[in-house]
């Protein structure tokens, strides 16, 4: 694997789940990084300097040498393909396309579901808590029988498919969307939180978290 020339600059908020993908899969790779703590609550991430790394003024936001990544699941593929194994990213046809639909099911399903959820106890956002909860079960119906048939979304081993779908899962009951009905779904994030360089996201003391 090749290694950067100088540590990856890392702007994060460290309470976003977005983050939290971009800032596991760097130390699953065992990357050097620089994290840079972004002032969401003074609108940093507004300012021209920040808009000019990312239009849409949203955290994650890498730097790598003179290129700049923004978008979490971006993220993932910009390091998957840079520094990863073919493991993280398979390059073939069939491979790809499967971890594609779970990086589609974490900008979708996930973020309109259990993110949401957790969006509403821990920044007071303005979603509806039934509908997004309800969602949020929705989907782990889906994901618990898929698990139940293979320790990761993909198959035998960790792609950035589990890394994109891992932080707002595991962190569902803070959002009050329960995972005691979920067995496989909870093994599946034990065995994430078994991988070598496994870095948590901090809990917060609401919902069924607390």
């Amino acid at each position: 694997m090749n290694a950067p020339a100088q540590p990856i600059k890392f702007h994060r908020f460290t309470l976003s789940g977005h983050s939290h993908r971009a800032e596991l899969f760097l130390s699953l790779l065992g990357l050097p990084v620089e994290p840079i703590d972004v002032d969401l609550a003074g609108g940093e991430q507004k300012s021209p300097a920040y808009l000019a790394m990312n239009g849409f003024g949203q955290v994650p936001v890498i730097q790598d040498g003179d290129v700049t990544v923004a978008d979490s699941n971006a993220i993932l593929v910009y390091l998957a393909s840079r520094y990863g194994s073919e493991t993280w990213l398979p390059r073939d046809p069939a491979g790809a396309a499967q971890v594609q639909r779970w990086l589609s099911v974490a900008a979708g399903q996930v973020a309109y579901g259990p993110c949401a959820a957790r969006l509403v106890t821990v920044f007071k956002a303005t979603f509806n808590p039934d509908e997004v909860i309800a969602r949020a079960h929705a989907l782990f119906a889906i994901m618990e029988k898929e698990l139940a048939a293979r320790p990761f979304l993909v198959g035998e081993h960790a792609t950035i498919a589990d890394v994109a779908n891992y932080t707002y899962i595991a962190h569902a009951p803070e959002g009050n969307v329960s995972l005691d009905a979920y067995p496989a779904i909870r093994a599946w994030l034990a065995r994430v939180e078994a991988l070598p360089g496994f870095v948590p996201m901090p809990k917060t003391a609401i919902g069924l978290a607390a």
